[in-house]
């Protein structure tokens, strides 16, 4: 009778253990079930993600889950959220995927799923073209603006050492900071250099040099096996039939990287 009293309390753990799993590894199935799914997406990411003429939200990510939602059968509710919030919105099941501009490191697999590379996002080093910079050594004293909780504040901050890092919480943020004045130098993507370059002509920005072509990945909480393959499938349908590539080339102006294609 004792050992069942002290037995009893492990069996109910490990059973809400197993019920959270369970749970977990339905998510595919109540996401049909309820008929929605919901994305969260960081709308100001110009080319990704970003309002358009209509205040609506558009860009290549916006299509992206459009076509996901289409293919699923469900209805789409984009949940939008700072740059900054994307894996917190996920782990705080305030939505069920993230498609966002999110590299694929080894460091938020971590915590989070991703799916095979559906799109491609490059991050470089920029400034005006009149200043001589070539490596992370030369920006050493110098003020470098970037989004926070990025792959480009990651990279950056471990090999930008004299540098003094500005962090902004979001790409709409970054650009105008740009634009203002308040830093000269920032690291981003050449989408958002097109868009300072867009809003303030006279100051030439060029890329000094590439930081890292990385794959994107569509993101979920762990332990969803059923999810995961779902997408997989997904992307890997959607690449080789061209669709994902023509929603990158519509909004991006070129084809996607050979490394996210080739693979699949």
């Amino acid at each position: 009778m004792k050992f069942n009293k002290l037995l009893a309390p492990a069996i109910a753990t490990a059973a809400l253990a197993f019920g959270v799993q369970s749970a977990q590894a339905d998510q595919l199935a109540d996401i049909k079930k309820a008929g929605t799914v919901r994305v969260a997406i960081a709308i100001g990411t110009p080319l990704f993600s970003f309002a358009d003429a209509n205040l609506q939200p558009a860009g290549s990510d916006v299509d992206t889950a459009k076509l996901l939602a289409q293919d699923m059968g469900v209805k789409l509710e984009i949940v939008p959220i700072t740059t900054a919030a994307r894996i917190p919105t996920l782990q705080a099941n305030k939505a069920d995927l993230v498609i966002s501009s999110l590299s694929i490191t080894e460091e938020r697999a971590k915590v989070v799923d991703f799916s095979i590379p559906y799109s491609a996002i490059t991050i470089m080093v920029a400034a005006p073209k009149d200043m001589k910079i070539a490596s992370y050594a030369d920006l050493a004293g110098k003020r470098i603006g970037l989004t926070r909780a990025t792959t480009n504040d990651q990279i950056t901050t471990r090999e930008a050492k004299g540098a003094e890092i500005m962090r902004y919480e979001d790409d709409a943020t970054l650009i105008t900071s740009v634009v203002t004045g308040q830093v000269d130098i920032f690291s981003s993507t050449p989408s958002n250099m097109g868009e300072i370059n867009k809003r303030a002509p006279g100051k030439n920005f060029e890329m000094k040099f590439s930081q890292l072509d990385s794959g994107l990945g569509i993101t979920m909480n762990q332990g969803q096996p059923e999810l995961k393959a779902w997408i997989n499938n997904w992307v890997s349908t959607n690449i080789k039939n061209g669709k994902l590539n023509a929603i990158y080339k519509q909004f991006h102006g070129r084809d996607l990287p050979a490394n996210i294609v080739k693979p699949l």
